[in-house]
C-alpha cells in the first residue's frame, strides 16, 4: 500500500474516532442540561448568540476546504505530484 494510501486510512480513523468522542461528548453535556432544566430553576444569563450568517460561512468555508482536499489527492493519484505541473 503507497504512503498516501496509508495516510488516508489514518485520517479517516482519526476524524471517525473524533466525531464518535465528540458525539458522546455531546450528549452528556446535552442530558446534563435536561436534567438541570428540570430539576433547577433556571436563572436569566446573558447569552451570547451567533449570527446566522457567520454560521453559514464557517459551514461554506469548511465545505470547500473539503473539496480542495478532495481536488488535492484526486490531483495525486492522477499525476502523482502534489501540485501538477509545479516542479
Amino acid at each position: 500500500m503507497s504512503p498516501l494510501g496509508e495516510f488516508l486510512i489514518l485520517v479517516i480513523n482519526f476524524t471517525g474516532l473524533t466525531l464518535f468522542l465528540f458525539n458522546k461528548a455531546i450528549w452528556r453535556i446535552s442530558i446534563r442540561l435536561i436534567i438541570q432544566f428540570f430539576t433547577k430553576k433556571m436563572e436569566k444569563t446573558n447569552t451570547k448568540t451567533i449570527e446566522k450568517e457567520k454560521i453559514v460561512a464557517e459551514r461554506l468555508n469548511g465545505r470547500f476546504a473539503m473539496m480542495g482536499f478532495i481536488a488535492l489527492i484526486g490531483a495525486y493519484l492522477t499525476t502523482g505530484q502534489i501540485i501538477p505541473g509545479f516542479i
